[in-house]
């Protein structure tokens, strides 16, 4: 073999004597330029995989956040049927209680220990309902990109989407509306986690204002302690919704610059 580089590059196969041996050069030279060339064209030209491989593979991965997703309601959905139905067997349980003890002591005892488990896990449940709320969203952005390939592999399809192609805010959006247009105040204010705050503070107002009659305090004020838990937990709840929706309404761009 020649020690001379430019004649028989490392990579080529050993060389051979005779007439074949001098068209060698040529073809190594005509390699190296298509490389360049190809390195030159971008990604498009070095893409290995055909189309309907690359649809294979976004369709496997939308399958799979469908799936997570389901999973995922499944799971928030049991959270709070389990409370809602301890919430109905302590009523059961305190009315037992009252005829038992004829509304004495023990019944305000048992209301007051049953009414704050209540409370606490419907805040814990309504925390993980929060978290949930951010997980969809991310998952439903992340199949919004999915479309969006679909789109830029077929432009086509786009008139056939029910839902959005794109993963901005805006597109989200339209995409739990189903591209209805629809107010944020409905959207909020009808969501599963308004109902589940609405729950939580009628116990937190019951829980408050039993604490106060307990200790002797007069009617005005226990209404007036009542009712100012009840819109002091719906103005926490308030409070947390926002924060996720701001770290909603960030996220792609967020995602983005990481």
């Amino acid at each position: 073999m020649s020690t001379d580089p430019h004649v028989v590059p490392p990579w080529a196969p050993a060389a051979n004597t005779g007439p074949a041996a001098t068209t060698a050069p040529a073809a190594n030279t005509a390699t190296a330029a298509n490389t360049a060339t190809a390195a030159a064209d971008g990604p498009v030209a070095e893409l290995a995989a055909p189309p309907a491989v690359v649809v294979q593979i976004l369709a496997t991965e939308h399958w799979s956040l469908l799936a997570t997703r389901s999973m995922l309601w499944s799971e928030l959905m049991s959270r709070i049927s389990i409370h809602l139905t301890i919430s109905s067997a302590a009523l059961v349980v305190l009315a037992l209680v009252g005829q038992a003890t004829a509304f004495g002591t023990g019944f305000w005892v048992m209301t007051i220990g049953l009414s704050s488990a209540i409370l606490l896990l419907g805040t814990l449940t309504q925390m993980r309902l929060a978290l949930g709320s951010l997980e969809d969203y991310r998952l439903v952005t992340g199949m919004n990109r999915l479309r969006g390939a679909y789109r830029d592999l077929e432009p086509t399809v786009v008139e056939h989407f029910v839902t959005s192609p794109s993963d901005d805010f805006a597109g989200v959006s339209a995409t739990y509306t189903l591209g209805t247009r629809r107010a944020m105040f409905f959207q909020a204010y009808s969501s599963t986690a308004f109902f589940l705050a609405c729950f939580n503070a009628i116990v937190a107002g019951a829980l408050a204002s039993v604490v106060t009659f307990v200790a002797g305090g007069p009617i005005a004020l226990v209404a007036t302690l009542g009712v100012a838990a009840l819109l002091g937990y719906l103005g926490a709840h308030r409070w947390m919704m926002q924060r996720v929706f701001a770290k909603v309404a960030a996220y792609p761009a967020a995602r983005e610059s990481a």
